[in-house]
């Protein structure tokens, strides 16, 4: 029997754009654009020597593809293999019932910036984004197949599998973990009608996740510098939290750095006004007279002063918090939080090692000509997508099909991911956030093969 044959002649329509987009997506990024993290990644993959100011996965990946076709153009491949792939993955989900709508929802998906372009940058949320919707569009297909054992663990191990390298590819990616563990025992639970064989699905899930995040995590850092990356970016997130809330209260104190480290708390009150910004970090941690106190830090005073902040400061420290978040999520002025990037450029020594060179060619040009074109329309903003992803939950769980609870929760992990943001924005780039999008555009394909069912609210 043809396996396609219960498929519509939309769905069929809306495969072959996805399959189209993932072709064009490859050939037309190729070998892929790089940016100066993604250098620095590229030179550590292929040397097998880590720092873990980034996820050390990234460089893992990039030194296994690297090995086989110098440069990323095999990562690029795979994060776009992994979008294209969860939303065929969706598309396959009800095949049987889809229209119209899911054609004209897999072209705009397909010609987005989201899909034509990002996959092709080697940006660890790239990769965060598309394991993690990958991964849960398989928990989708394993918790609708529940009742067939051999389908349901593989689907499962490879759901795991997924939202694991999701987990491993940002610092705050363990978010997507207790989401799609959590999912797979509420449908365990609704299946058996028993609350402890469903929480003990959960919870076995959970662990065994978080084992595997462990020992890759552990596996990956004992190749590393020696260096606590998560540590310094903690520091970095420190300072820019009190410049913030001198620069809003030039009276806040600095008792413990005035005692202790008094060159970074003169240049502090002498910068923040001057240079902190909600944009960036950047602007203030590269002034001149930061670069001394910056290389001398006492981590017990700036700790000590960051807890007052907010312990004893609760008010000023939301109130700046806030301003960094609503500028990673409103994008004020989209062009500062850079949407787009095109072509390679990084460290000159990092790029002779690798023998790189800069690049910014017709097509780099062309690509950011048509990201660009998305500027300030709901295609490029993040509000839109957060609100998708709002409605869309509502409209799942009323519907309350196995698949659905799993779509779910992969628009619940997406939002969760992107609050976490509030306490750790250092900076507005538009990826930072890029999996609320992408997540979005799942969901909407996903409620587009049934759109009937899911404004009724029925099974």
């Amino acid at each position: 029997m043809n396996a396609f044959s219960h498929w519509t002649l939309p769905a069929k329509i809306a495969a072959v754009i996805l399959l189209a987009g993932w072709v064009v997506c490859i050939a037309v990024n190729w070998p892929g654009h790089l940016s100066y993290d993604s250098i620095l990644q590229l030179l550590q993959g292929r040397t097998g020597r880590y720092n873990t100011w980034h996820p050390p996965v990234m460089a893992w990946l990039l030194g296994l593809g690297d090995r086989i076709v110098p440069g990323g153009g095999l990562f690029v491949a795979l994060d776009a293999t992994l979008a294209f792939g969860a939303l065929l993955a969706v598309l396959a989900l009800a095949p049987g019932r889809a229209g119209w709508p899911a054609v004209a929802v897999a072209l705009a998906a397909a010609l987005s910036p989201q899909l034509a372009i990002y996959p092709g940058i080697v940006w660890k949320d790239v990769l965060f984004a598309a394991a993690g919707v990958a991964g849960f569009a398989c928990l989708a297909h394993a918790v609708a197949r529940w009742e067939q054992p051999r389908a349901r663990a593989i689907l499962l191990s490879a759901a795991i599998l997924l939202v694991c390298l999701a987990a491993l590819a940002r610092q705050n990616g363990l978010v997507v973990l207790p989401f799609a563990c959590g999912a797979a025992g509420w449908v365990a639970w609704r299946r058996s009608a028993s609350r402890l064989r469903g929480g003990a699905v959960g919870i076995g899930l959970f662990l065994a996740s978080f084992l595997i995040v462990f020992v890759a995590k552990s596996a990956l850092e004992a190749r590393s510098d020696g260096e606590s990356g998560p540590a310094e970016q903690f520091r970095v997130l420190q300072i820019y939290d009190l410049a913030g809330a001198i620069a809003q209260d030039r009276d806040f104190p600095l008792a413990a750095l005035s005692a202790d480290n008094h060159e970074l708390a003169d240049a502090l009150r002498q910068e923040s006004p001057r240079f902190y910004t909600p944009v960036r970090n950047d602007p203030l941690l590269s002034a001149p007279a930061m670069q001394a106190p910056l290389g001398n830090v006492d981590d017990e005073a700036l700790g000590a002063d960051w807890w007052t902040l907010v312990l004893h400061h609760t008010e000023l420290y939301l109130r700046v918090r806030a301003d960094d978040f609503y500028w990673l999520l409103f994008t004020p002025d989209i062009v500062a939080c850079r949407p787009i990037f095109t072509g390679i450029e990084g460290p000159a020594a990092e790029m002779k090692a690798l023998g790189l060179a800069p690049r910014r060619d017709g097509r780099d040009f062309a690509l950011e000509r048509y990201g660009k074109a998305f500027l300030n329309t709901p295609v490029l903003s993040h509000i839109p997508f957060a609100l998708i992803a709002m409605g869309s939950i509502i409209l799942l769980l009323r519907r309350g099909r196995p698949a659905d609870i799993a779509m779910a929760a992969m628009l619940g992990a997406a939002l969760a991911f992107t609050a976490s943001f509030f306490a750790i924005a250092i900076s507005c780039d538009y990826r930072y956030v890029y999996a609320l999008d992408l997540s979005a555009i799942a969901a909407l394909l996903y409620l587009a093969l049934d759109p009937k069912s899911a404004r009724e609210g029925t099974p």
